[in-house]
């Protein structure tokens, strides 16, 4: 969506084809309903009249560039490409001469050339002579305001010069900068290199705030000392776990694919991944000892959650630890309630919960007021004078040295 948005907004007439009607119906009526893409860039891109959407998978055969950006999931360990399978069945079906075909979604590297263009192929088309096909990850960073889509570079790599070139020639309508490399398996790779690079620092970052806490030393400070050195270094900061559709799934498809292709572990990313898992348990236990030394139990406690989504300023819940850690919040038997100003809803161990009012009376009332999604628009100072005992998972109360406030 980030990118039919971005191509919307620099001239590109774009229909958006998905198989489920009631999202067609809702992003046609200008409603955004699509995780981790900033509404005002989608009302600004539906404003040109140039964005469009359909479940008729005809409009594949009146399309130039047919863009594939489907999850890619993992279930037991191992990559889900069911998706992508079935999207690229329906393009194959309705795949025109002369079109470019990119595919988008993170996976493992082989996947364009193998998968793709074999499904691709059973259109009797061939790749190379008849369609181009590339691939080109998505790169985007919802939520932040720093870099928006145009300002991140894009990696592109095609099957052929041809289907690089013309790939590239497209992202550069998009974006300031196309990073250009010798095949789909070098993109498909870095892609994965990017995001096992932040898991394992981040799996680092987190053991160290283990080891902090039992030695006594404060782990916020030490990361801020180390981040004094202008070279060799560059700061991660521990949390209740990895989240999104990214870091925590993406890696798996390399560790897999070693797995397969070489028969050795990839142990560094294995246990980076055994570590950030035990992140959303090991901050319950963290609230579950604050409480205590405030002379209240975990069992029977009321706590209130601030924020539940993987990131701030964003409406995405997917594969949130926030939502991990009130689950074992629950099952130890604290009562939980949460506010999000992103997110009505929630499912935590099979049951619902919404979101409640953040009022004086809601935290006031509560044991413990845990902060796990430090969202811009949350008052931290008001919440934290009127908590009897708050819980900062993110160090964002780093400016404000309360007795009732724990940190990480």
């Amino acid at each position: 969506m980030s990118l039919a948005c971005a191509g919307a907004l620099h001239g590109f007439p774009l229909v958006g084809f998905d198989v489920d009607p009631k999202r067609v119906e809702d992003l046609s009526q200008g409603i955004p309903t699509v995780p981790g893409v900033s509404s005002d860039a989608f009302r600004e891109a539906f404003a040109t009249g140039r964005l469009a959407f359909s479940h008729d998978p005809e409009v594949i055969a009146q399309s130039d560039i047919i863009v594939v950006c489907v999850p890619t999931p993992v279930r037991d360990h191992s990559p889900d490409l069911s998706f992508v399978e079935d999207a690229c069945r329906t393009v194959a079906e309705h795949l025109p001469a002369g079109s470019l075909v990119v595919l988008e979604s993170t996976t493992y590297p082989g996947t364009t050339e193998q998968v793709v263009a074999a499904i691709l192929e059973t259109s009797g088309l061939s790749v190379g002579w008849d369609f181009l096909l590339a691939y080109s990850p998505e790169r985007i960073d919802p939520g932040n305001t720093e870099y928006d889509f145009r300002l991140i570079p894009r990696i592109v790599g095609g099957m052929s010069p041809e289907a690089t070139g013309v790939a590239a020639l497209f992202y550069e309508q998009l974006v300031d900068k196309v990073e250009v490399v010798s095949s789909c398996r070098a993109a498909e790779f870095a892609k994965l290199l990017e995001n096992t690079f932040r898991h394992i620092n981040i799996a680092l970052v987190n053991e160290m705030a283990m080891f902090c806490h039992e030695i006594d030393i404060d782990v916020w400070e030490v990361i801020d000392a180390a981040a004094s050195k202008p070279f060799g270094f560059m700061p991660f900061y521990p949390g209740p776990g990895v989240g999104g559709h990214c870091i925590p799934l993406d890696p798996t498809y390399l560790a897999w694919q070693i797995r397969r292709d070489s028969g050795h572990m990839f142990r560094i990313l294995e246990q980076a991944q055994d570590i950030n898992a035990q992140m959303p348990s090991w901050v319950a236990a963290r609230i579950g000892d604050a409480l205590n030394e405030h002379g209240k139990a975990v069992k029977g406690a009321s706590i209130l959650v601030l924020g539940v989504t993987y990131k701030p300023d964003i409406g995405d819940v997917r594969e949130s630890p926030a939502l991990k850690v009130i689950g074992n919040l629950k099952r130890r038997g604290a009562q939980v309630e949460y506010h999000d100003p992103y997110v009505e809803e929630i499912t935590v161990n099979g049951a619902v919960l919404s979101s409640v009012e953040l009022t004086h009376r809601s935290i006031t009332r509560a044991d413990c007021v845990a902060l796990l999604t430090p969202h811009r628009s949350f008052d931290l100072e008001w919440i934290s004078e009127r908590s009897l005992l708050m819980f900062d998972a993110r160090n964002a109360l780093q400016n404000l040295r309360m007795e009732n406030v724990v940190r990480l």
